[in-house]
């Protein structure tokens, strides 16, 4: 018996949803990068020049970064012209509010732990830290919860 194997292919319509979910991640990435290396260069300076530690540091710089996050995503990273979101502003900001505060918690606890437990320096644990939340914890949160569109 004759047997012919037919591969599916990939729609026009689906490969442009793929690659506008690919620019949507790259665009919250590039949200995040910016956004983080303020609060970062934040967070040095103060546990550096006026001595706060470096937990506290974390959370009023992350705290100032998350208010550039905001406004950023909201204009420019979730923003599509060709639907609006789900949520409203009152709705998004407490949202965000919630996702930001659990974030810097989050930021707190990683840096702390690879700083005092695993002994590395604050700088590189908050580097570290603030890459695994980025990615797995504000972009998903944001992107499917903060900002969602009304067609999904």
């Amino acid at each position: 018996m004759l047997t012919i194997e037919i591969k599916k292919r990939r729609t026009p319509k689906s490969r442009s949803k793929i690659l506008r979910r690919l620019e949507t991640f790259v665009r919250a990435q590039f949200s995040a990068f910016v956004c983080g290396m303020c609060d970062y260069v934040i967070m040095i300076l103060l546990t550096e020049f006026t001595k706060i530690h470096y937990t506290i540091a974390i959370a009023i710089a992350c705290t100032l970064g998350a208010i550039m996050n905001f406004s950023v995503n909201k204009v420019w990273t979730f923003y599509s012209k060709n639907s609006s979101y789900k949520f409203s502003l009152t709705q998004q900001l407490w949202r965000f509010l919630f996702v930001v505060i659990s974030s810097i918690g989050l930021k707190m606890l990683g840096t702390y732990l690879l700083t005092d437990y695993a002994h590395i320096d604050y700088k590189i644990s908050r580097l570290i830290t603030d890459i695994i939340v980025s990615i797995f914890y504000n972009y998903m949160l944001q992107r499917y919860w903060v900002f969602k569109d009304c067609t999904k």
